[in-house]
């Protein structure tokens, strides 16, 4: 079955150009478009989809807001933020109201590709080092101690599941976190979703916010003490 993609974008040529390299994919199928924030609700009200590719900046209800009011419905499609600036102050919000990843608008048709399939399995979505970056660049927005009740929330995982969080919000990808721990690569991928599962969270993207929210691991990508 075809992943079911949605283009919301203010620019029309761009909409096209992401069209069009998508058409190319056997396994991938443009079912929606639209043209700002509130038109894509109104579409996902009578379309299914699977992954929306989302602009941030558009007028009317912009992306992060859209992206904020997508992922709180029940059985939501994925959210891959788009933005034109690396470490834009947009894409850290959409993190943070649900998506599960972003990308820049110009990068390689071949990882744009790849992320929308990995939104789609429930993977990883961005590189950890560029989400590691954003968090790091944007951490005052965040509390500047750990929030009791969410600290709490992490007594419910094992020392181990522990040390993989903090390895994933430390930037390391399941590889690496497996040759740090001496694991193997499907073990890894077996506690990130135990630790996922508990905590309630949709991703590792938010396996990183929830980190940095708690004080698990600092500004600067290092263990808190």
């Amino acid at each position: 079955m075809s992943i079911r993609v949605m283009l919301v974008d203010d620019q029309v040529l761009l909409r096209t150009g992401f069209r069009m390299v998508l058409a190319a994919q056997p396994d991938m199928e443009v079912v929606a478009e639209a043209g700002d924030g509130v038109e894509a609700l109104e579409v996902l009200r009578s379309t299914a989809v699977d992954v929306v590719l989302m602009d941030v900046r558009m007028p009317k209800l912009d992306g992060v807001e859209a992206t904020r009011r997508i992922c709180s419905q029940p059985d939501a499609p994925k959210v891959l933020i788009l933005t034109t600036f690396d470490l834009d102050e947009y894409a850290f919000s959409g993190l943070k109201a649900g998506a599960s990843g972003f990308m820049l608008k110009d990068v390689p048709p071949a990882e744009l590709l790849g992320a929308i399939r990995s939104v789609h399995s429930g993977d990883a979505v961005v590189a950890p080092s560029t989400t590691r970056r954003l968090l790091d660049r944007f951490s005052p927005m965040l509390p500047s101690t750990g929030r009791e009740p969410e600290r709490k929330e992490l007594g419910r995982l094992t020392e181990r599941e522990r040390e993989v969080m903090m390895l994933v919000a430390q930037g390391l990808s399941n590889g690496e976190i497996a040759a740090r721990l001496v694991l193997s690569e499907a073990t890894v991928k077996t506690h990130v979703g135990r630790i996922l599962t508990k905590l309630g969270l949709r991703d590792r993207v938010q396996v990183v916010v929830l980190a940095y929210e708690t004080g698990l691991v600092r500004a600067g990508g290092g263990a808190a003490g």
